[in-house]
């Protein structure tokens, strides 16, 4: 056999993948075991039937299926009766094909017992009475029927008597079981079956109507069921229509079955889904399906099913089966003893008894075929109902003597004398041909009571012979069906009548009688074109079932027209027709029958497996010779259209997929090899061409590419296959006979025409609906043409000639008018049958594809430039259509192999490397096909395009796809080869590097948007390979994915490309870049401009974002993404399908038009058989397998994409070097090399990375080092992060090069200043930003580089090793700082004390303590602590400032950290250290890109940003100031107008926000930490700033829960009060907590400057808590004992800060006396009545609450309770005079202040308050003249001079007034 290389291979497998393979049509198996039946008596034998019926359909949809299971000693009692037992008959399982499932299908179980005297009730009875338990009770009885039993066994055993019945509903069985959990295969999973009624009842009927969604019969888990009831049979309900209203009936919860008594019995069968190849299985008509190893073991039967309703599958299997169903019979009046009928059916060639055939198929435990059978009996029944169905295999030349023959007899039942055992009784017959057609239906016969008279078989019963007897005067009394399963018989008058004139003109058998017709040589042309327009009236399924023979019939008129009377009857223009309405009908009707090009599968298979040329080949030479010998007739297997491309390709996704192969199994030497090469391998005539051997070729060739549609013949009989029963396949592979009239070579003279000829001239000269119906189906009759011409050429030889001598002239010229006729079909009419077009359009490419391997080239060509132009004159108002069409064919036919090899013999080496990358004229003169498909690429990349968004993903596919074949084929894996094909392809660079503005921009992963193009919003991209076709957004109402308009520049749509797009863009352009010649690029790009190789550099940049390795959890994101995306589109095509949205709306989303888009498969065809959503969303839950493989693929793609970009920027620097261009050049070639170390990179590529990057620092260091400074802090950073990285390999390299990088450094300038600073900037951010760092390696990393500079021989003796050590040591620093950040990291007041703590040791590092900064900034940010971030920038644009202003002296900038104190009195600490210790001239110092104009206003803008979030309005007003000055002198009008628009709505919102109640900016608290397990912060104090409206007790929760879960719940306690903590009374095994609630606390001074809300909630930094205390102890007392302690709280900055906890660094206590504490209560009292009394608008209520609170009786502790305790004695200590007097005044003003609130009172009230109101006036009174004679008290010492102590006191006395007010 061919080698599995071998075009012929090769051929074989394309084809195969897209066309089914013919195969004997099965639908879904289930196998049926019977195990056991078993009666409660054994007396007698059983026999048992079981059949399938859809009651819904009222039909049996299988044959029946008998079973044995009797014992042997029950078996025994027959063996009179069957002498010989055939194995086949033995069969106790089966296995059942159901077509259409249902919830309406049943299997039946009919059981029959050998006939005795007794009707059908008294032979049950014993069943239902008897038990063998009770045999002593039934002993004599049992005996009695035993031997009844045997006695009929022994006289009637050959007759059968029907028994009982019952039934499975089999969706009981798969919906039940389906459910359950599989338990363990060798458990018993035994289970009742429904027979048992009752079971079956408390389960519920409701299963009884399942939807077909739950009969998936296919797949559901084995059931052994038990069914133990049955169903008595009823003598006179016996038929089919009886059965399907019992079966109905059962399906009723009150079924009439279940009130009869049943006959107990159990039937033990197993129901399970067949298995695919199922050992020792006999087909219907018992022959061996392989797999069978041995011939004596028990058989499986498979069962012919009867679909209920039409499938449309052609015959590939010889079946010729016939059914016969006797149905009635009416003997009532018969006279004589008529009674226990039986009906003997035969099968006779002849009259002759002898002539009965042997055809009848046996039951069980029997002979294989019979001669005769018998019907059951129904006892004492004259007019019996049949049941029976008899089953025979015919011959397949039937003659006008074969005929059924019915016997009735009367049976005997009792032995009588004289008596015979059977009496004849009647006869009736049926001829089965009847005008050559064979007979089936129903019939109603007359019985005939005489044995019929002599040639009786060619005449009908129905003609009334004279003398013969009939019953019941001739009256029809018979019913009988009989129906045919046959591949030789079609059934049908139409086809009938074709293949028999057919069959005449072939014999040339004149004069024949068709019918009533004498068919002659002068009216058989009119007859036979009257048969084939007939043709169209027949049935469609009869048509398909024929469709191989039809076919080729008409094949064979059109190529061999009949010579009648010595004239060519020419029937090429009417078979032509006939072949063009059938094929089209077919279209039509099979519409879910298609592929994706629109082609019926059924049509595809028979031009690939079935047709052949039937035309006598040239003799050939002798089998012994060279060339095997050819035996005629020939037989063609050719297979399918297909790609044979793994799948991961991506070929699938676009519409047109080439069918011919561009590959040759080595570089050709001539045009014509790859022809010649298919010639070469033959297959060996005669070998047997077993179905496993092209299993084989097919799953070995899987990776093997396309080769040109020639179809060889392999000169393999497969008839043998059908005739050995024993070689047929279980994978029902198909095998073709020829008839013997269709392959005979002809022995009269005939006509010959070429088949490829005739067809184009017939199409050419079609007209009107003819001509439509071609159109329709182009793609079958250009297959047709193309098989026939690469036949022809092989059989006649022609092969090696010329292309030009090929083909005679006149049919080139029928081709030629025939693609220009279809060309202008496509041009003119896509704009009303776009469907149709698309399928002309791809037919028409394939086309002229495979006419590439068959013709000349240039004519070809020629072809296709005739078609462009075509196409280029119709651009009528919608081009995009037409270019998308045109882009299809384009991609078909670039496909093939002629592209390559006509390029690869045409490359001129002396043409000039600029032409080679521009698609020049004599670029497009030389490739014509790949110039072709570029020219389309960029046509359609131009950004000023319109309209070209939808042909973005169609034409870079195409490309694409292209490469994908020259990548995967073995033949091209020569580097000099892939150079070549790269050079077809060279254009593609500067194109891509064109639309460079277009593409997609994965740099950025959180906005989809085109790079250098506005953004745009983009949600869900569908190309973005979560879905990986469009098809989803087009049924879901975009058929316009990824387009971003903006049309806001100069009114021109800019196009952005998706993401899908873009990536497949960049894999091809990386593909070119790897493959073409390395001396031919860099010839190329040293002719470069600057800006050109920078749009390269950028294009490489773009390409290492584009394809670095996002990880498996990535995939397993996108994953669950495709599927919510998916379902979300089919929850929209429900919507649409279903009409909840109107149908104008669904198509204005679709189309933003009303018609059709016109994008070719970027939408959907409302077809069934589109099943695009299987390919996306069925499979959505990957294996862990697959999400595996999926991630080892990406990770190889991201290596070998990053080692294609660092291959070209190696190219990019050996140019440069040569040329003028470095300085300009090399800075874009490292950034691009530091973004491709940036990613997440395999070792394997940062290998060779870190490689070239120490190459170009050594070549180049000036431009680190000189330059800009950027690039030396990015490639710290970069090396930084990988010193750190779990790789050690990756380690070593990348410790190599940062201590290079010093080295080079020093040797510069003698210290290595500016590396120093940036390996320490950037282990800071490194630090401050990554989350998955690594302290341990990078300390691992840091060692090494201490080694390297140890071991330094050459600069052993220089201050470097020092300076290295110093410089590690510092990083060590920094990591343990980082060490504690990590175990803090869940508390974040620590976590930024850590992080203001480094940020503070950098003091003397600007640049270092600017990214802490930062790094704090972000963190206060993520916690919503948006002043503090504010904050944070402000200082970093204080240190900035401050050092500018040192670098020079701008008047518009600020001065420094002074200008910014209004914001904030904390900056100041931002002031710069002396000039002689730091000096920003110093080399590395302030040289981050933020230490400038632009970064200081970024900073301050962002400043802004945060303050508004805070609500801190005001301050966004000071930083603004500083703002303003730098806009105003660069003269930035336009930003100047953003900040007075913003300051305007800042003022805004300060003047509506006026009381500040509406902006809560924070609570304080003083928290204060006691014990050895705080550390560091022990018996430290804090004000912790929380956000507004915060509870004591929530911060409480928060820390005792943060530092229980640190140290352990029993650990930590919170000290409820505010008294002082004596430390020595504490637990030292516990850790304290004590928090107060603070408020701030001003002195008089300030209160008149913080005027406002803000002002008294901003810079705070004094706070004040109060504790009531008493001298023993208590917290309270009475009013004389009640003392106050006011503790005041200083920090050690002002809030808000760059952090929310400040220390406490002083604190102040204020104790106030009882006198003292009633002062302040009353001066609050009398300042709550002054508010309510001005409030405005007034407040009745609260007024009156206040009141009553002051002059009420009932009041506690109230004012005259107050003034009795002080004031009505004068004090004993002279130090209480002044508070005294104080208290009296307080009183005199609280009696003003409740006399004018009692007046306003007054005014406020209504009639029913007017009591209440004088209450209050009297108790007023009352108070009144109680503190009447109190307050009247004056002291005289108070008069006199104070002594110095009194002066003391009164001096605290009037800091507690201060501090009162």
């Amino acid at each position: 056999h061919p080698t599995t290389s071998s075009p012929y291979c090769i051929y074989l497998f394309r084809h195969l993948f897209c066309s089914f393979v013919p195969k004997e049509h099965c639908g879904q198996r289930i196998m049926v075991k019977c195990l056991s039946l078993k009666f409660e008596i054994e007396i007698e034998p059983i026999f048992g039937t079981l059949a399938l019926y859809d009651v819904k359909e009222k039909k049996k949809i299988s044959e029946d299926f008998h079973f044995d299971l009797n014992s042997d000693q029950m078996k025994g009692l027959l063996r009179l009766h069957t002498p010989h037992t055939a194995i086949s008959t033995l069969a106790r399982s089966a296995i059942f094909s159901i077509t259409y499932p249902s919830a309406d299908i049943f299997l039946v179980i009919k059981l029959e017992k050998v006939l005795q005297q007794g009707d059908i009730g008294e032979s049950c009875e014993p069943y239902m009475v008897m038990k063998e338990s009770d045999s002593s009770k039934h002993k004599e009885k049992l005996e009695k029927l035993r031997l009844q039993a045997e006695t009929s066994c022994s006289r009637l055993g050959r007759y059968r008597m029907p028994f009982a019945w019952t039934a499975i509903h089999l969706v009981n069985i798969v919906s039940s079981v389906g459910g359950l959990e599989r338990s363990d295969p060798d458990s018993d999973s035994e289970r009742k079956g429904h027979g048992t009624w009752n079971e079956r009842k408390k389960k519920g009927f409701e299963r009884m109507s399942v939807g077909e969604d739950m009969c998936n019969f296919a797949t559901f888990r084995p059931a052994t069921l038990t069914v133990t009831n049955f169903f008595k049979q009823e003598g006179d309900r016996l038929s089919d229509e009886d059965l399907y209203k019992f079966l109905a009936d059962m399906r009723r919860p009150s079924s009439v079955l279940r009130r009869l008594r049943p006959v107990t019995a159990q039937l033990k069968i197993d129901i399970s889904p067949a298995p695919d190849s199922p050992h020792y299985c006999l087909s219907p008509e018992l022959l061996h399906v392989k797999p069978y190893p041995d011939l004596r073991v028990r058989p499986t039967k498979e069962v012919l099913e009867f679909p209920a309703r039409y499938v449309y599958s052609p015959h590939t299997t010889y079946r010729n089966l016939l059914y016969i169903y006797p149905q009635s019979l009416n003997f009532s009046s018969r006279q004589g003893s008529v009674r226990n009928i039986a009906v003997k059916v035969q099968f006779m060639a002849g009259e002759d008894p002898s002539l009965a055939m042997p055809v009848i198929f046996g039951k069980s435990s029997c002979a294989e075929f019979f001669t005769e059978t018998y019907s059951p009996v129904i006892y004492h029944d004259k007019s019996p109902e049949f049941y029976e169905e008899v089953k025979m295999k015919i011959p397949a030349n039937l003659t006008d003597n074969h005929h059924l023959l019915f016997t009735f007899y009367h049976i005997s039942c009792q032995p009588k004398q004289n008596t015979p055992l059977e009496t004849p009784v009647g006869y009736t017959w049926i001829p089965l041909m009847q005008h050559g057609r064979l007979r089936t239906g129903s019939f109603s016969l007359p019985v005939s009571v005489e044995k019929p008279p002599p040639s009786y078989s060619v005449l009908t019963p129905d003609v009334s012979l004279p003398g013969m007897k009939w019953v019941d005067n001739h009256k029809q009394v018979f019913n009988v069906e009989v129906t045919a399963a046959s591949s030789v018989h079609t059934q049908d008058p139409h086809l009938d009548k074709f293949f028999t004139l057919c069959y005449v003109l072939e014999e040339y058998s004149f004069p024949f009688r068709l019918k009533d017709c004498i068919i002659s040589e002068a009216n058989v042309e009119g007859e036979l074109k009257a048969s084939m327009t007939g043709l169209r009236g027949a049935l469609l399924d009869t048509c398909v079932r024929f469709l191989h023979q039809l076919l080729s019939k008409l094949i064979l008129l059109i190529v061999h027209p009949p010579v009648i009377a010595g004239q060519i009857v020419n029937l090429g223009r009417a078979a032509f027709e006939a072949m063009s309405l059938l094929v089209n009908q077919i279209h039509k009707n099979l519409e879910g029958n298609q592929d994706q090009h629109g082609r019926n599968n059924l049509l595809a298979s028979y031009i690939h497996y079935c047709f052949h040329l039937p035309t006598c080949p040239p003799l050939l030479p002798d089998p012994g010779g060279a060339t095997p010998a050819y035996e005629l007739p020939i037989q063609y297997a050719t297979l399918s259209r297909a790609t044979a491309r793994p799948s991961t390709l991506h070929l699938a996704r676009s519409k047109s997929i080439s069918n011919s192969n561009p590959d040759l199994a080595s570089t050709p030497t001539s045009p014509d090899e790859e022809v010649q090469r298919i010639i070469a391998s033959k297959l060996s005539p005669g070998s047997p061409l077993d179905i496993h051997h092209i299993s084989c070729i097919f799953h070995s060739s899987f990776s093997t590419l396309l080769t040109p549609a020639l179809c060889l013949h392999h000169c393999v009989s497969i008839a043998p296959l059908l005739c050995q029963a024993s070689d047929r396949g279980c994978n029902r592979m198909s095998a073709f006979v020829d008839s013997a009239t269709f392959c005979s070579a002809p022995t009269r003279q005939i006509a010959k025409k070429l088949l490829h000829e005739e067809l184009a001239l017939q199409w050419v000269v079609s007209t009107s609906t003819v001509r439509e119906a071609a159109l329709q189906q182009a793609w079958f009759f250009f297959q047709l043409m193309t098989k026939s011409m690469s036949h022809h050429l092989f059989l006649s030889s022609r092969i090696d000639l010329p292309r030009r001598q090929r083909f005679p002239d006149r049919f080139v010229d029928d081709i030629a008018a025939l693609v220009g006729a279809i060309s202008a079909d496509v041009a003119g009419r896509y704009h009303k049958d776009l469907e149709l077009v698309e399928r002309l359009n791809s037919s028409l490419a394939f086309f002229l594809n495979d006419l590439l391997s068959l013709m000349d080239r240039g004519f070809v060509f020629n072809l296709i430039r005739s078609y462009y132009k075509q196409v280029h004159t119709h651009t009528g108002s919608n081009p995009s259509s037409l270019t998308a069409l045109r882009m299809d064919f384009t991609r078909i036919v670039c496909s093939h192999e002629a592209n390559f090899v006509i390029s690869f013999s045409s490359m001129h080496q002396d043409q000039g490397v600029a032409s080679m990358f521009e698609l020049s004229v004599p670029f497009r003169q030389q490739h014509f096909l790949s110039g072709l498909l570029l020219t389309e690429l960029s046509l359609i990349l131009e950004p000023d395009g319109e309209g070209v968004f939808f042909l973005h993903k169609k034409a870079i596919s195409a490309v694409h796809s292209l490469m994908c074949s020259h990548d995967a084929d073995p033949r091209y894996t020569d580097p000099q080869v892939r150079a070549h094909i790269a050079q077809l392809y060279l254009p593609l660079i500067p194109i891509v590097m064109d639309s460079l503005p277009q593409l997609h921009d994965f740099t950025d992963a959180s906005q989809a948007r085109g790079r250098h193009a506005p953004a745009m919003q983009d949600d869900g991209d569908p190309d973005n390979g979560t879905i990986s076709q469009s098809v989803a957004m087009a049924i879901a109402g975009s058929p316009l994915p990824n387009v971003g308009v903006n049309l806001s520049q100069a009114g021109r749509q800019c196009s952005s490309l998706s993401a899908e797009c873009s990536r497949t863009l960049l894999v091809s352009f990386l593909w070119v870049l790897k493959n073409a010649d390395a001396a031919l690029l860099e010839s190329w790009v040293s002719d470069l401009s600057v800006l050109q190789i920078n749009r390269l550099l950028d294009l490489l940049h773009l390409s290492v974002s584009c394809f670095e390795y996002k990880g498996k959890k990535a995939l397993e994101r996108i994953n669950s993404l495709t599927f919510k995306k998916s379902q979300d589109m089919k929850a929209r095509l429900e919507e649409a399908i279903l009409g909840t949205i109107g149908a104008r709306q669904e198509m204005v989303r679709r189309c933003r038009g009303t018609k059709r888009s016109p994008y070719g498969n970027e939408n959907v065809r409302w077809r069934k058989n589109v099943t695009h959503w299987r390919q996306n969303t069925d499979r959505v839950d990957k294996t862990k397998a697959e999400t595996e493989q999926e991630s080892v693929v990406d990770g190889n793609l991201a290596t070998e994409a990053s080692l294609v970009v660092l291959d070209t920027l190696e190219i990019i620097v050996k140019t440069v070097l040569v040329s003028e261009l470095k300085e300009s050049v090399l800075g874009g070639v490292l950034r691009v090399l530091l973004h491709s170390m940036a990613g997440s990179q395999s070792a394997l590529f940062l290998q060779h990375c870190f490689t070239t990057q120490r190459g170009l620092v050594f070549k180049f260091p000036e431009m680190l080092f000189e330059e800009d400074t950027e690039l030396c802090a990015d490639l710290c950073l970069r090396l930084l992060r990988h010193c750190s990285s779990s790789v050690g390999s990756v380690r070593s390299q990348a410790s190599a090069s940062l201590y290079l990088l010093m080295r080079q450094n020093f040797e510069i300038g003698n210290n290595f200043a500016r590396v120093k600073m940036q390996v320490t900037m950037s282990l800071s951010s490194l630090v401050g930003t990554s989350q998955n760092f690594n302290e341990e390696h990078l300390r691992r990393s840091l060692k090494t580089i201490l080694t390297y500079a140890e071991e330094d021989l050459e600069l052993r003796d220089s201050p470097f090793p020092e300076q290295v050590q110093d410089l590690v040591f510092n990083l060590h620093m920094i990591l343990t700082d980082t060490v504690k950040m990590k175990e803090h990291q869940q508390d974040p007041e620590m976590l930024i004390d850590l992080m203001y703590r480094i940020a503070k040791g950098y003091q003397n590092s600007p640049d270092l303590r600017l990214t802490w900064l930062q790094n704090m900034a972000g963190k206060h940010s993520e916690r919503g602590n948006h002043a503090e971030a504010a904050h944070c920038l402000v200082h970093s644009a204080a240190l900035v400032a401050e050092y500018l202003n040192m670098l020079e002296d701008c008047r518009y900038l600020p001065i420094g950290c002074v200008t910014f104190q209004h914001i904030s009195s904390n900056v100041l600490e931002e002031s710069a250290v002396s000039d002689d210790i730091l000096s920003p001239e110093e080399e590395g110092i302030c040289a981050g890109k933020y230490f400038s104009e632009v970064g200081l206003v970024g900073l301050l803008e962002q400043a802004a940003t945060s303050f508004h979030m805070a609500s801190m309005y005001e301050a966004i007003n000071e930083v603004y100031k500083i703002l303003l000055p730098v806009h105003e002198a660069n003269r930035d009008f336009k930003k100047l107008a953003t900040v007075h628009g913003k300051l305007q709505d800042t003022f805004n919102k300060i003047y509506n926000q006026s009381s500040g109640w509406e902006r809560m900016f924070g609570t304080y608290f003083r928290v204060g930490f006691y014990g050895c397990r705080f550390g560091d912060l022990d018996e430290q104090e804090f004000v912790y700033k929380e956000p507004s409206i915060t509870k004591l007790a929530e911060i409480s929760y928060r820390l005792e829960e943060f530092y229980a879960e640190r140290f352990g719940d029993d650990v930590v306690e919170i000290i409820k009060d505010s008294n002082h903590v004596d430390k020595n009374k504490l637990d030292p095994n516990k850790a304290y907590l004590q928090i107060t609630y603070v408020e701030p606390f001003f002195d008089t001074y300030e209160l008149k400057e913080r005027i406002t809300y803000f002002d008294k909630n901003y810079n705070l930094r004094t706070f004040m808590y109060c504790t009531p205390f008493t001298l023993d102890g208590r917290a309270h007392g009475d009013l004389h004992e009640q003392y106050k302690r006011k503790s005041i709280l200083t920090t050690s900055h002002a809030f808000p800060y760059i952090k929310t906890r400040i220390n406490v660094i002083h604190k102040e206590e204020i104790i106030l006396v009882p006198m003292e504490v009633a002062i302040e209560d009353m001066q609050k009292k009398t300042q709550e009545l002054a508010f309510a009394t001005h409030q405005e608008p007034a407040d009745a209520k609260m007024l009156q609450m206040v009141l009553q609170g002051s002059v009420g009786t009932t009041v506690n502790q109230g004012p005259l309770e107050v003034a009795q305790v002080f004031l009505s004695d004068i004090p004993d200590d002279p130090k209480l005079y002044r508070h005294h007097n104080k208290l009296r005044l307080c009183f005199k003003d609280f009696t003003k202040r409740c006399e004018d609130a009692l007046r306003k009172n007054k005014t406020l009230i209504g009639p029913d308050q007017k009591e209440y109101h004088k209450e209050m006036e009297r108790n007023y009174n009352k108070l009144k003249e109680s503190l009447g004679p109190l307050i009247t008290r004056k002291i005289p010492q108070l008069y006199r001079t104070l002594p110095a102590a009194g002066l003391q006191s009164a001096t605290q006395s009037n800091r507690m007034e201060l501090i009162n007010m």
